[in-house]
């Protein structure tokens, strides 16, 4: 799966968020929504959320790093399957957790995608954006 694009569609007042046309067909089974890093949601294939959660499992318990990522990952997780429509609802908490309200941003990032509130977003952006620029991976190369 590759998802790409920034989207801008709206939550209804149910908290319901209509996933982009582009990807219903390829989301149509299901989903996981987690809380994601930078205050945004993940939205993911549950494939992909399957090797996350592998991922995540392979990490010691010993580590205070791994237990407090798995917490995060798992404890605001919750599955949904998009509607005829193609809308997911997005719980209270997750809602509450992005600072999600009715404008929202969805961008595409390879196997998933993430939602985010779309001042959160600009800001995010906006730094990226400069460090992006600067990227250079030659400079080792002297």
């Amino acid at each position: 799966m590759r998802f790409m694009g920034t989207f801008h569609p709206k939550l209804d007042e149910k908290g319901r968020l209509f996933l982009p046309a582009k990807f219903r067909d390829q989301l149509a089974e299901g989903v996981v929504v987690t809380q994601g890093q930078e205050n945004c949601l993940v939205v993911w294939p549950p494939a992909v959320f399957d090797r996350e959660a592998d991922r995540a499992s392979e990490k010691p318990l010993t580590s205070k790093a791994a237990r407090g990522y798995a917490r995060m990952f798992f404890s605001g997780g919750e599955e949904a399957t998009p509607d005829k429509s193609g809308r997911i609802g997005i719980p209270a908490p997750l809602r509450d957790y992005a600072g999600l309200e009715k404008e929202v941003v969805v961008i595409g990032v390879r196997d998933r995608l993430e939602i985010w509130n779309p001042t959160s977003w600009a800001a995010y952006q906006a730094d990226e954006v400069r460090r992006f620029a600067e990227l250079d991976d030659d400079e080792d190369d002297d």
